[in-house]
């Protein structure tokens, strides 16, 4: 449990506590029960800030707009108690310079996410499994999973896997934009096509390396051939951390309805995607594609707050003079809710792509989720179901995929004893 308040008192504090959800209109019954689950979100795409100069994720950073949406202060706001922190790397040309660039990077992005958590030990804390989601939250503290976002850092080296599940990363992308050397991806670049028709000899042998470490596999950004692999090669469920409904919005990133039946016949959980692009239908503007294009490159060089704010405010000019539709909260749900009719609430979660892209009107950053909860409940769904979707179907999807770990370890047999010198 998060809190020992009697209701009455924990309803007045969530009030005081969340006045971006008391705005919006979230009413009593809701916040309560926001604060009484445990609360993850599978993609947090956050420590892309963490080397930035002056950059705290105990600061509220909300001037930075879309540039920072989750901080410690918000996620007290909002009720998020944590979730799967990512390690990114985009993906280079796939030359040995190239592989060898991703493998410094995510090990770069690593020892981010560890010097976080060792400079803010109050706050937050690692987990390496469910247990310790639990015992974490109970504790006081943020939860912090980490994961992998694109397995490119390891087509140098896959041994590579068992160091960084050795560091803490519990969740494993196969691909991002554009094949690599283990899968095909949903969003190939241009020339490209269907290289592998879906898992390539190394993304075999990785998965196969993923269920004998424990480690949750993620479909999200991979081809359609790649999950239908996966259903066929994993021997425990897996999880697409951040996607959204293709018969809602047709986009190569979304998923369709029989595959959502099939992931909740083979147990897995998709966590619902938050990146507008991939909710509505968004017309095409260069101009605006080239103005965002170059602020995108600013960005990365950013060095400071401050100039994390300069650019928010150029963001905010680029929307004014080249306005194209925003996707809302009301895309957002209705991509949730169509998801949860067809897979169940046993196989649904939420993973927004915060920091990365997520975010739409009404629900832009952290704090605004107890929306989420509140529509949650309009829809019928109870209590249990919606700390399910919160937290509870990843957490045991993670569980099956360390026990049948365990089971594996059980079953090795033993190193054979060396040869003595006597």
């Amino acid at each position: 449990m998060k809190s020992l308040l009697s209701p009455s008192l924990l309803a007045l504090a969530a009030a005081l506590a969340w006045p971006g959800a008391h705005a919006a209109e979230v009413g009593p019954r809701a916040m309560q029960l926001h604060q009484r689950i445990l609360t993850l979100d599978t993609h947090l795409d956050t420590p892309a800030n963490f080397a930035r100069p002056g950059w705290s994720l105990l600061d509220d950073h909300r001037a930075e707009g879309e540039y920072s949406q989750v901080d410690y202060p918000r996620m007290v706001e909002g009720g998020l108690d944590g979730g799967f922190w990512v390690i990114y790397t985009g993906q280079g040309d796939r030359s040995a310079a190239a592989n060898l660039k991703a493998r410094d990077q995510a090990l770069g992005r690593l020892v981010e996410i560890r010097e976080m958590l060792a400079r803010h030990p109050q706050q937050f804390e690692l987990a390496l499994t469910p247990e310790d989601a639990r015992r974490i939250v109970d504790a006081g503290r943020k939860v912090v999973f980490i994961s992998m976002e694109n397995a490119s850092p390891l087509a140098a080296d896959p041994s590579l896997l068992s160091f960084f599940h050795a560091q803490g990363v519990r969740m494993l992308g196969i691909t991002h934009i554009g094949n690599n050397e283990f899968g095909d991806s949903s969003n190939p670049r241009q020339g490209e096509g269907a290289e592998w028709h879906g898992l390539s000899p190394a993304g075999r042998a990785l998965v196969a390396e993923a269920n004998r470490l424990g480690i949750l596999l993620d479909q999200s950004h991979s081809s359609d051939a790649v999950f239908d692999q996966l259903i066929e090669l994993s021997a425990v469920p897996f999880v697409l951390s951040h996607s959204s409904s293709d018969a809602i919005h047709e986009h190569p990133r979304n998923i369709d309805d029989a595959r959502l039946r099939k992931l909740a016949a083979h147990g897995g959980v998709i966590q619902v995607n938050a990146l507008g692009a991939y909710l509505v239908e968004t017309p095409a503007n260069p101009e605006r594609g080239a103005a965002l294009d170059a602020l995108w490159d600013r960005s990365e060089k950013a060095s400071s707050p401050a100039q994390l704010r300069e650019l928010a405010a150029h963001r905010r000019e680029i929307d004014r003079r080249f306005p194209v539709p925003q996707a809302t909260f009301e895309d957002y749900m209705q991509h949730l809710l169509h998801i949860l009719q067809v897979a169940g609430p046993k196989h649904v979660g939420i993973g927004a792509d915060w920091d990365g892209g997520g975010g739409v009107e009404g629900l832009s950053e952290i704090s605004q989720i107890p929306r989420i909860t509140e529509r949650l409940l309009q829809a019928g769904y109870d209590e249990q179901q919606i700390a399910d979707i919160w937290g509870g179907n990843v957490l045991r999807i993670l569980g099956q995929a360390q026990a049948h770990a365990a089971r594996l370890a059980a079953q090795a047999p033993a190193p054979a004893a060396a040869a003595s010198d006597h």
